[in-house]
């Protein structure tokens, strides 16, 4: 049977990036001494509060059919959070509601990307964005992130990879897998470059609640927030990571009008907004003050901070102190294996389960990612079992 060329050219993609992790959990089934660091799935349950207003909503009958845009009473909560975070009017014709960030990326991917296109996105990168490009028919470009720069993408590197071909920029900040910040100087001098050779924005920004230390020199600033530059400037993200509650699929798309005019008949065809029920949720977390992303921060830091102190007493594995999010990073050149053996050896030998650099790029292969998302006492045992498999 013959499958059309979007089959062929997410071959490999998908849940394949995930194979370690899929391993480890099957393991781990049987096996209780089996510790996964390897993917971001919140350790503290979903407010309670968040939970009864869901539940409150389904028993009011909020479980029929949304619109294609979104309910609107989030797509108010949305306006209302954007506008007062960009100090410009953001409104309702602004935003798309969608069943989280992933399926608002894709639809947004498949809205500006055509065959032959070029796609810029920074190496390491998350792990689906290779599938979402592929599946728009684009073809990614890759800037190197740099250890040294703190793997923030550079405007300068950023230009230097511009082609005839380019078509816009996927922005990932915070950064995963890293955990960088972009400064919002960093940001200005990257819109600058887009702005210069006419290419769209897609910033990912669902790690921006989860930012450790949120001073002034590490504060968030979205590229959105640049008013001249935001006719080719959309923002994708969602409730799953800031509300711990990835299950509940809330996502969204902020752009410009005529952006979210036209692929509204695109998502229309696929699904019609997110459940009102979820939406009423979702709603409610935006417009009220939880605690959530501020426990999670704290958590995430502490934690990344006992694997940096860790590690860095060994010679052969470097940990690289995150800014924000639910993972770090470690180099593990020194040890002679590339990421894939490493982790590999590392589940079989100590029960450890990580990510390989590989699922995040081509400049990844000499790193290890380790959530941060399980309690103390197994980030505990975890540095135990890494520095025991490293001094062998």
């Amino acid at each position: 049977m013959q499958f059309t060329s979007i089959t062929r050219r997410v071959s490999g993609l998908g849940s394949k990036k995930w194979l370690p992790h899929l391993q480890a959990k099957k393991l781990a089934e049987t096996d209780p001494n089996v510790i996964l660091l390897t993917i971001g799935e919140p350790d503290i349950p979903t407010s309670s509060i968040l939970i009864d207003i869901a539940e409150k909503a389904m028993r009011d009958g909020r479980t029929g059919y949304s619109n294609g845009r979104g309910e609107p009473n989030l797509l108010a909560a949305l306006a209302s959070k954007y506008s007062r975070e960009c100090n410009f009017e953001i409104g309702e014709e602004n935003i798309l509601c969608f069943p989280g960030t992933q399926t608002a990326l894709f639809v947004s991917m498949m809205g500006l990307i055509e065959e032959g296109d070029d796609v810029l996105v920074g190496d390491p990168l998350y792990a689906t964005y290779e599938g979402v490009i592929a599946s728009a028919g684009g073809t990614i470009k890759r800037v190197k992130l740099k250890k040294e720069n703190g793997f923030r993408i550079q405007a300068n590197e950023l230009e230097k990879s511009v082609t005839k071909k380019s078509k816009l920029l996927l922005l990932n900040n915070p950064h995963n897998p890293s955990g960088a910040v972009l400064s919002k100087q960093e940001i200005k001098d990257i819109v600058s470059v887009c702005r210069k050779h006419g290419l769209w924005i897609i910033s990912d920004e669902v790690y921006s609640s989860l930012i450790f230390n949120k001073n002034s020199s590490n504060k968030f600033f979205s590229p959105l927030c640049i008013q001249e530059a935001f006719h080719k400037t959309i923002v994708v993200s969602s409730i799953s990571k800031s509300h711990a509650a990835p299950g509940f699929r809330s996502g969204w798309v902020i752009g410009p009008k005529n952006f979210c005019d036209s692929i509204l008949p695109l998502s229309e065809s696929m699904l019609f907004g997110n459940q009102p029920f979820i939406a009423d949720m979702t709603a409610f977390a935006l417009n009220n003050e939880h605690k959530t992303s501020e426990i999670m921060s704290g958590d995430y830091y502490r934690r990344a901070l006992k694997l940096f102190e860790a590690l860095r007493e060994s010679d052969v594995v470097e940990p690289i102190m995150p800014e924000s999010g639910m993972f770090m990073l470690a180099d593990i050149s020194k040890t002679g294996m590339n990421s894939e053996t490493f982790v590999s050896k590392l589940l079989d030998q100590e029960k450890l389960a990580l990510m390989p650099g590989s699922s995040f790029g081509e400049e990844a292969n000499n790193l290890i990612r380790i959530s941060l998302t399980v309690p103390d006492l197994d980030i505990d045992t975890a540095c135990k079992r890494l520095l025991k498999f490293i001094s062998k």
